[in-house]
């Protein structure tokens, strides 16, 4: 387990890339937070790694966005909100399960609302918004962190 604290949107998205260079065909980041925490701003930082051109936007009213990266290896990239989501049924079907078990990686926002579909080997990153503004950030599932 991994754990950092962040006290800039910049700072976050850094993380996003160190998560990044991680990543794999076929990984799943389940990202936790409130409303604001900076679940976006990591996001931000996977896509920025992973040579996204396009700006990475919450898909709240979208559910899901596909980006296409300039990493030879990794296409493409899936950025989930399942807040607006009942559960893993609304999901499903919607065809969620054929892109997070398929070769490109996710990455999903509000994922305890996915409890039962995200894979327990999915890296988890936890975001606390802390009193004074900063964010904690714990990352599991990942051996190193590079």
């Amino acid at each position: 387990m991994a754990s950092f604290v962040s006290s800039s949107p910049e700072e976050t998205m850094a993380i996003g890339e160190r998560i990044a260079a991680n990543l794999k065909k076929g990984s799943i980041v389940a990202l936790y937070g409130t409303l604001g925490a900076g679940k976006t701003c990591i996001t931000k930082g996977i896509g920025r790694f992973l040579g996204i051109d396009e700006a990475i936007t919450s898909p709240s009213y979208t559910i899901i966005s596909e980006y296409t990266t300039r990493h030879p290896d990794i296409l493409p990239f899936y950025h989930i909100d399942a807040y607006r989501l009942e559960g893993d049924d609304d999901f499903i079907a919607l065809g969620g399960e054929e892109l997070l078990f398929g070769e490109g990686i996710s990455v999903i926002e509000w994922s305890e609302r996915l409890k039962s579909t995200i894979p327990a080997g999915a890296i988890t990153v936890t975001i606390t918004l802390l009193e004074d503004g900063h964010r904690h950030i714990t990352i599991e599932g990942l051996e190193t962190l590079k």
